[in-house]
C-alpha cells in the first residue's frame, strides 16, 4: 500500500498510522483471499463450508460469483498472484452460464438442461453486484470486463432504475413482467455502492446523482423521519410494511424488523458519497455528514451489546429490542468500516475507540485461526452458529474490511486501489 496513508484527519495515536497495524490488515486480507480460492466451480463460484470445502452439489451462486469477481479483480490490481485468473473466471461466468440469453439479465443460479432455474426472478440486489463486479473488472483490465460492464449497465438502467421514484426497483419475473410490489432498503443500499463505482469507471456523473437520490429517499427522508432507525420494507406505494417477514425473522436479505448493521453500512456509504461529490464537483449536501454520524450512533446504540455480550446483533424490533441476537460477521465488518470512515472524516477520538473495539471483537471471536476464514455468525454468547448464515460463503464483507480503512473515502474501491498501487 502506498505511503503516506491517504486520510483526511487522523489522531496522532491512531492505529491507522501504525505500520504494524497496516501490515496486520494486509495479512488478514491475504488469508481471506487464500481461504476462498477453492470456491471456484465450472459455472462461477459456490459456497464453502466451515472448513473451506465445497459441499455437493456445489452449484454456482450468481451473487456470490459477482462478489468474488469484484474482490479478486481488485486483488489482482494489487499484484496478488492467482487473483487475476479467478476474476477472469468470474467475468466469464457472468457473461455465460449465469446470464439469461433469452431475456437478458442474470439468474441467481445457472439454468439446467436449458430450463430456467427454479427461482428465475431477476433481483435488484444481484444486479447491483454484477454492476460492481464489472466496474472492478474493468479497472483491473480483466478480459471482457468492459463487455460485462456495458451489458450490466444496460439492464440495470433500463429495467431497474426508476427515474420517477429515484430508487431501484426490486425484482421481476424472468421475462421482465410481474414487477414485485416491494421497495427495499437493502438492494438500494448496495446499489449506492455500485453507482459510485460505475461513476468513477465510466466518468459519468449521472450515477453519483442517482446514488444521491437513493440516499435522499431512504436516509434523508425515511430514516431521518424515524430518528435514524431505518425501516427497510415498503410496497410500491411507499407504505411501510411493519409485519413484513414477521414469521421468518432470520431471512438473510429481508429480515423482520430493522438491521443495525445496515444503519452503520449506510453511514460509511454516505461519507463516501460526500467525498465523491466533493472530489468531482466541489460541493456536496451538508446533511450527508450529519446523517452519517446519526446513523452510526443509532446503529451502535440499538445493536451493540444489547444483551450484555459484545457484538452487533442482527435485528431489532420497533421498540429497538433485539429480535435475532446472533452476530453476523458482516455487521461487525460494516461497523468497523463506518468507524474508520468517521475517524478519517472527523478525527474524533470516539471513532478511534470504536475502531479498536470492533477489531478486537472480530479478532478474538470471528477470525478462525484453526480452519481459516471468518466465522460467519455467532450466537448471543459468541459461539459459532448457523441460524442465518451457514458455512463460510462470503468473502466480500470481510475482505473489504481489511482494506477500506487504508483507502481514501473517494474515489470508489477499485479505482482508489488502482491509483494507490501505481
Amino acid at each position: 500500500m502506498a505511503e503516506p496513508l491517504p486520510a483526511l484527519m487522523l489522531p496522532a495515536a491512531s492505529w491507522l498510522r501504525l505500520s504494524p497495524h497496516r501490515r496486520w490488515l494486509d495479512m488478514q486480507g491475504q488469508r481471506l483471499l487464500d481461504f476462498s480460492k477453492p470456491s471456484r466451480v465450472a459455472q462461477g463460484f459456490a459456497a464453502l463450508d466451515d472448513d473451506g470445502n465445497l459441499s455437493p452439489p456445489a452449484t454456482a451462486d450468481a451473487t456470490l460469483s459477482a462478489r468474488m469477481t469484484h474482490v479478486y479483480a481488485v486483488a489482482s490490481g494489487r499484484g496478488l498472484p492467482g487473483c487475476g485468473p479467478l476474476a477472469a473466471h468470474g467475468v466469464a461466468s457472468l457473461l455465460g452460464p449465469l446470464r439469461d440469453r433469452v431475456h437478458d439479465g442474470w439468474f441467481l443460479t445457472p439454468p439446467t438442461d436449458g430450463a430456467q432455474p427454479e427461482d428465475a426472478r431477476k433481483q435488484a440486489y444481484l444486479h447491483a453486484f454484477v454492476a460492481l463486479a464489472a466496474s472492478s473488472a474493468t479497472v483491473a483490465g480483466v478480459p471482457e470486463g468492459r463487455t460485462l460492464l456495458d451489458a450490466a449497465l444496460k439492464v440495470w438502467e433500463e429495467r431497474f432504475w426508476s427515474e420517477a421514484e429515484g430508487v431501484f426497483r426490486e425484482s421481476f419475473a424472468a421475462d421482465w413482467s410481474d414487477e414485485e410490489n416491494y421497495r427495499g432498503a437493502n438492494a438500494n443500499m448496495h446499489s449506492v455502492e455500485a453507482c459510485m463505482a460505475v461513476a468513477d469507471v465510466t466518468d459519468n456523473p449521472i450515477w453519483r446523482q442517482r446514488a444521491l437520490r437513493v440516499v435522499e429517499r431512504f436516509i434523508h427522508t425515511l430514516a431521518r423521519e424515524a430518528d435514524y432507525v431505518l425501516p427497510e420494507h415498503y410496497n410500491r406505494s411507499w407504505t411501510r410494511l411493519p409485519d413484513y417477514h414477521r414469521d421468518t425473522p432470520t431471512d438473510a436479505l429481508r429480515p423482520y424488523g430493522m438491521t443495525p448493521g445496515h444503519f452503520v453500512e449506510w453511514s460509511h456509504l454516505l461519507l463516501k458519497l460526500e467525498a465523491a461529490l466533493l472530489r468531482t464537483q466541489g460541493n456536496a449536501p451538508s446533511w450527508l455528514l450529519d446523517d452519517a454520524v446519526a446513523l452510526f450512533h443509532r446503529g451502535m446504540e440499538t445493536g451493540w451489546a444489547r444483551d450484555g455480550a459484545p457484538g452487533l446483533v442482527y435485528t431489532i424490533d420497533w421498540n429497538h429490542q433485539p429480535v435475532v441476537h446472533n452476530r453476523p460477521h458482516w455487521c461487525q465488518a460494516e461497523a468497523m468500516t463506518a468507524a474508520a470512515a468517521l475517524l478519517k472524516r472527523t478525527g474524533h477520538a470516539q471513532y478511534e475507540q470504536w475502531y479498536r473495539t470492533i477489531w478486537d471483537y472480530i479478532d478474538l471471536y470471528m477470525i478462525d485461526r484453526k480452519r481459516g476464514g471468518w466465522i460467519q455468525e455467532l450466537d448471543r454468547n459468541n459461539r459459532p452458529s448457523a441460524v442465518v448464515y451457514a458455512g463460510k460463503a462470503d468473502l466480500y464483507h470481510a475482505w473489504q474490511a481489511t482494506l477500506t480503512p487504508l483507502l481514501p473515502l473517494a474515489p470508489s474501491f477499485a479505482t482508489a486501489v488502482s491509483l494507490l498501487e501505481n
